[in-house]
């Protein structure tokens, strides 16, 4: 249990990384669609919240499935 525990620990900072990876993905794609500064930042945030939303929900779905591992 210690183990599995500073396992997650060590690579818990690995997933930071995804916020602002998210967030620049979701900019970059926004720019190269619209052309006005609100509308890009209005579907940039939508678009990191769907793919924050999206890897949660893969997240959860592997999490489940390796329960009883």
């Amino acid at each position: 249990m210690i183990l599995a525990t500073l396992l997650l620990a060590q690579t818990t900072n690995l997933t930071w990384y995804l916020l602002p990876l998210a967030m620049v993905v979701s900019l970059v794609y926004s720019a190269s669609r619209f052309e006005l500064p609100d509308r890009i930042l209005r579907r940039a945030i939508w678009l990191f919240i769907q793919i924050i939303g999206f890897m949660a929900v893969v997240f959860g779905i592997l999490w489940v499935l390796s329960y009883g591992i």
